[in-house]
């Protein structure tokens, strides 16, 4: 991964700003629980409930996007066990 563009970290960080700043002060209570999938060179996103439709989605449009997902209202995207907990204002 030594030819990579961006490191995790900063794909991470990157993205969870575009989302913090442009995405998530305009996104409907619905939303919660859906995986948003976004370019963090474009800020272009798709939200799905199915997060490989999303990132086809993306993917379709954006070919050579740099992506990063999260899901919406929950502090990491997936859990490997035990339970979630989810704060009340999110």
């Amino acid at each position: 991964m030594s030819d990579a563009k961006y490191s995790r970290e900063a794909v991470a960080e990157r993205g969870e700003a575009i989302y913090e700043r442009d995405i998530r002060p305009h996104l409907e209570s619905g939303s919660r629980g859906k995986y948003l999938v976004l370019d963090i060179e474009t800020g272009e996103y798709e939200i799905d409930e199915d997060d490989l439709t999303a990132t086809r989605r993306l993917m379709a449009k954006r070919p050579d996007a740099v992506i990063y997902g999260l899901r919406i209202g929950y502090p990491a995207a997936y859990r490997l066990g035990g339970f979630s907990k989810v704060e009340a204002n999110d």
